[in-house]
């Protein structure tokens, strides 16, 4: 019917006018016109990829410095819990300082825990078999649990294992065509499964190198990291595994893994956490490849030395958020080991052994510091302005994440405390250990810079920023050509840098939003020329557009921006209206974005972004309230001020995890008094000025029941973002 249509009309077209052209000035001008037009739709999409890439980026880093200060509050707890309800200080004294459960130390403890019969999982024997990896490829791929018995076993092989390792491993590609190099998974097990079916098993013939950063923040972290273990007690010449900052029981407080790992083993998750620990600190950290290729999760700095890496106890640093603390005994008995180390060969007790072969520690220079030599070297250090924010005892005034004058909330001296906030350095611990540390920080922490030099990593709050000049000095002194890292998160799944000196390698695809970035990872042969291989895993990206896909990463990136705002709703309206001296509720888009800059700390297009923040008034104003007009409480407490519920808001997540520490049966519940004193404690740490009564007022109005017990989970539901826009779709959808 459609053809016999189109035949009719064509048939009444005069013959002219239907075989008359378009001339060619009119054809060339459409063409440009077209693609003017096309060219501006995709410079408006890369701009808004970019500007909701850097949201994402720069929320995340925010979160991380969320995280040292909160791991700077487990140290004040530590000094200032009393003892409540017969379980106080170790609290916290156990997640800083744990004991090793004695049943722990039993070579076969894990016989302890009994399989049921009606497990219908994997069962492993050991030492593991291709068939025991097969079976947990496909028991993950069926989202099957590993029971706790085999979870305990295959990590107290793995730590003896690790024992055996230097700290910093030799490969070479005379064994082997190619070696595969991964950056961070960070629990994204259908990154690593694509991984291993793209590129094949961990094998003789297919050797891997996975850099870090295994868990936390995806939704299957254990799975990944049992796989890794597994591959490596199967090949442990093939399979070969970094430290990421990550690898970190501090960090995975707050990113994920502690609460996945008590979610599916809640019987023995204080010992399987304990034993993750273990084998954290006992990862080797760095990986040499022919003696030209560096492989390290973060970065470098212009303190890092390879010799002296290689020559101390990596083991001893459990957490890089926190320096090791020894008693003077411990110092004795550890400084008397290494003069007994370096009167002999000067090589490690295992490095010997046949295993290692392969693997040869890098030559090392006896490390004879002196208390003098060493802190000589850590004055130095400490007066340079090169130095990393880990590195600095007295810390500098760039460090500070907030300055005073855009929070009257918290005193200056409060604030001082905040700058490097896991910096717990005592004016008496020996500077070799601190120099020890310094260097795994920034091993692990550190970001390559485009500019000339090495500076205090303030945008992330920990390690280094390090230079092309950086990079090519440690190379040149280490006979090296090549530095590859990961720890941050590319577009494209890698990138390179420093005139082609530096490779960042991300693998894990999807990493903010589906579809915002690709994973990739890198193969190397004997020429050792980089190959990039990239990816992503979709179920649905695939089928949206390139404007879709940009419409939902920037829905999600704003989304996050605006509870932000919501959480420094104070500060900002304090701001705001000290430009705002007659009070009409607008001040100048110029203004406006200052006090964006100085309140957030976020650096941010701020311009481009303040359509989607907040709206024009009449006079080209901004009305700096339309910021929080689509956010408010989830259910708000009658019995709570303004001011106390901003702040329990502000503090949420770090509330919730002191909160999850000390509910040790993981019940939900903790007590009033509990409740009372630990976010006094937490107020006096931050400078928060927060009216006792009100807390103690607080604490006994949510005790509904009575018995004394607050159910936390229940309460801080009430102190989220509730977005006005979302609920009113809802129920446009009902």
């Amino acid at each position: 019917m459609g053809c016999g249509t189109s035949v009719a009309v064509d048939t009444q077209v005069p013959s002219d006018e239907a075989t008359k052209a378009p001339s060619p000035a009119l054809t060339m001008k459409a063409a440009i016109l077209i693609q003017r037009w096309y060219r501006r739709y995709i410079a408006r999409l890369e701009m808004r990829r970019r500007y909701t890439w850097n949201i994402f980026q720069s929320i995340e880093y925010a979160g991380e410095q969320d995280q040292l200060q909160l791991s700077s509050f487990f140290t004040f707890m530590l000094d200032n819990f009393t003892q409540l309800n017969g379980h106080g200080p170790d609290l916290i004294s156990q997640l800083l300082d744990p004991v090793v459960e004695p049943w722990l130390d039993k070579e076969t403890y894990y016989t302890l825990v009994v399989v049921p019969e009606g497990y219908t999982g994997p069962r492993l024997s050991f030492p593991l078999s291709v068939a025991d990896t097969s079976a947990l490829l496909h028991a993950f791929k069926e989202h099957q649990t590993l029971h706790a018995r085999y979870v305990l076993q295959l990590l107290h092989e793995t730590k003896k294992l690790l024992k055996q390792m230097p700290n910093i491993i030799h490969l070479s590609t005379s064994y082997t065509k190619e070696i595969t190099i991964c950056g961070d998974l960070h629990g994204h097990l259908d990154d690593l499964l694509l991984i291993f079916y793209k590129n094949g098993l961990p094998s003789a013939e297919t050797p891997y190198v996975f850099n870090g950063d295994f868990v936390d923040r995806g939704k299957q972290s254990i799975e990944v990291v049992i796989l890794l273990f597994a591959y490596l007690l199967l090949y442990p010449d093939y399979m070969h595994l970094n430290r990421g900052n990550h690898e970190d029981h501090i960090m995975n407080l707050r990113y994920g893994f502690m609460k996945e790992v008590m979610q599916k083993y809640k019987t023995y998750g204080n010992e399987i956490l304990q034993l993750f620990q273990d084998v954290f600190s006992l990862l080797p950290i760095a990986t040499v490849i022919d003696g030209k290729i560096l492989i390290v999760h973060g970065g470098i700095s212009n303190q890092t030395d390879l010799d002296f890496l290689s020559s101390i106890d990596r083991y001893r640093v459990k957490s890089a958020l926190r320096l090791p603390r020894y008693g003077l005994e411990q110092l004795d008995m550890r400084m008397c080991s290494r003069q007994t180390k370096r009167s002999s060969d000067g090589s490690r007790p295992n490095s010997s052994r046949s295993r290692n072969q392969r693997t040869p520690v890098l030559r090392k220079r006896p490390c004879r510091l002196s208390r003098q030599d060493s802190t000589a070297s850590s004055s130095s250090s400490s007066s340079s302005s090169s130095a990393s924010s880990l590195c600095t005892l007295q810390t500098p005034s760039c460090l500070s994440p907030r300055q005073c004058p855009s929070t009257p909330k918290f005193p200056c001296d409060s604030m001082n405390n905040l700058q490097v906030p896991f910096l717990d350095v005592s004016p008496s611990t020996p500077s070799h250990l601190e120099q020890e540390w310094k260097q795994i920080v920034d091993i692990l922490w550190s970001d390559p810079k485009v500019q000339e030099g090495c500076s205090p990593n303030t945008f992330r709050g920990g390690g280094c920023y390090f230079g092309p000049d950086v990079t090519q000095s440690l190379l040149l002194r280490h006979g090296l050509k090549l530095l590859i890292r990961s720890h941050e998160c590319k577009q494209e799944g890698y990138e390179i840098c420093h005139g082609g000196q530096v490779i960042t390698i991300f693998s894990a695809s999807n990493y903010y939003e589906e579809g915002s970035n690709r994973g990739a990872y890198i193969k190397l042969g004997r020429e050792l020329v980089p190959r990039f291989y990239q990816y992503q895993v979709s179920r649905s990206t695939r089928k949206l557009t390139l404007t879709q896909r940009v419409r939902v990463a920037e829905g999600s990136a704003l989304r996050a921006l605006k509870e932000k705002l919501f959480a420094h709703r104070s500060d900002l309206i304090a701001e705001f209206k000290q430009c705002d001296q007659n009070n009409t509720g607008c001040v100048s888009v110029s203004e406006w974005t200052q006090v964006m800059e100085s309140v957030l700390k976020l650096e941010l297009p701020w311009r481009t972004l303040r359509p989607h923040l907040a709206r024009l008034a009449g006079g080209g104003g901004v009305e700096y309230q339309s910021c929080f007009e689509d956010m408010g409480h989830g259910t708000p407490l009658a019995q709570v001020s303004a001011n106390l519920a901003e702040t329990l808001f502000k503090y949420r997540t770090d509330i919730k995890i002191i909160f999850n520490i000390i509910d040790r049966d993981h019940s939900g519940l903790i007590s009033v008094e509990e409740f009372r004193h630990t976010w006094g404690l937490f107020c006096a740490h931050l400078g928060v000025d927060v009216d006792e009564k009100a807390i103690e007022d607080l604490a006994r109005s949510i005790d509904f029941n009575k018995d004394g017990s607050i159910d936390f989970t229940e309460f801080l539901e009430a102190f989220r973002v509730v977005h006005k826009l979302d609920n009113k779709e809802q129920q446009l959808a009902e």
